[in-house]
């Protein structure tokens, strides 16, 4: 996600990685409980029987995919966490394939192929010797793991039957996300860094909490609803797009020839492959 990519990079210098984590999934369980408290705690017994399937959805969309694109933004740049992330979806492909038998076609191959030369037009702005000079760093293995973790939490959270209402169940499964990260947080503040709580604090909590937190986990969840894990998963080209206009809007970067051809071969992508399905 672009915002995700963002505070990847730019909240890690004030906020450690886990603790980054930890107190966004937090925050957003605070925010959301108070309007969900009734059907939560009117539903214990629905709670109590998919208790270790919300701790898993957590652990993976939360924990997984909420720490460690903070931990790789430490040592790797936007770029390469960028061309890495496009790997999820042909993961949940791979994945929705194996264990659930998810049908694919040759249009939706061709479809995924169009916004992967998309976004490292994008990306590389349009010149292969970036992509050719292409170097891994620890960082990337980071990314590479959440890619996956990503994957995993998109085709367990479709597949998975809940009783309780989409907003309800993303609340529980950012508590459990939470409370997934908790003991490394406490690991990451005794041998690694202290979290200075201060306005830098609140600032990249609060934007990493609402907006690649409550808002971009609940547009992909309702996206997912109704076309499935897969073809959801193309929805992320989209996101490289989004960074290009947040390049535009807060760093005065200019909109360039690679900028359209790539977002041509993005909606070009998603379209034929919505349009198969």
């Amino acid at each position: 996600m672009a915002t995700n990519i963002i505070v990847a990079r730019g909240g890690v210098e004030y906020v450690p990685p886990i603790s980054l984590a930890f107190w966004r999934w937090l925050t957003v369980f605070v925010i959301l409980f108070p309007f969900f408290f009734n059907e939560i705690l009117g539903k214990r017994k629905e709670l109590n029987k998919e208790f270790w399937k919300l701790f898993f959805l957590g652990s993976m969309g939360c924990g997984i995919c909420g720490a460690f694109p903070f931990i790789a933004g430490m040592s790797t740049t936007m770029a390469n966490m960028g061309i890495i992330y496009t790997s999820s979806p042909i993961f949940i492909i791979i994945l929705s394939v194996m264990f659930f038998k998810d049908k694919i076609n040759i249009s939706r191959i061709i479809g995924l192929l169009l916004c992967l030369v998309g976004v490292l037009t994008i990306i590389s702005k349009g010149k292969l010797e970036l992509l050719l000079n292409f170097k891994f760093t620890s960082g990337d293995l980071w990314m590479v793991g959440a890619a996956i973790g990503w994957a995993i939490y998109s085709i367990y959270l479709l597949n998975w039957k809940s009783n309780f209402s989409l907003m309800a169940r993303f609340t529980l499964i950012a508590f459990f996300g939470a409370i997934s990260l908790f003991p490394f947080y406490i690991l990451e503040e005794i041998f690694y860094f202290n979290t200075i709580f201060n306005s830098n604090f609140i600032f990249w909590i609060l934007f990493a909490a609402i907006s690649p937190g409550i808002i971009a986990f609940t547009l992909y969840t309702r996206v997912q609803k109704y076309v499935g894990a897969s073809l959801a998963g193309f929805t992320l080209y989209i996101f490289s797009i989004y960074s290009a206009i947040y390049g535009i809007l807060l760093f005065d970067e200019a909109l360039l020839n690679f900028h359209y051809f790539g977002a041509a071969f993005v909606f070009a992508g998603v379209y034929l492959a919505r349009k198969i399905n």
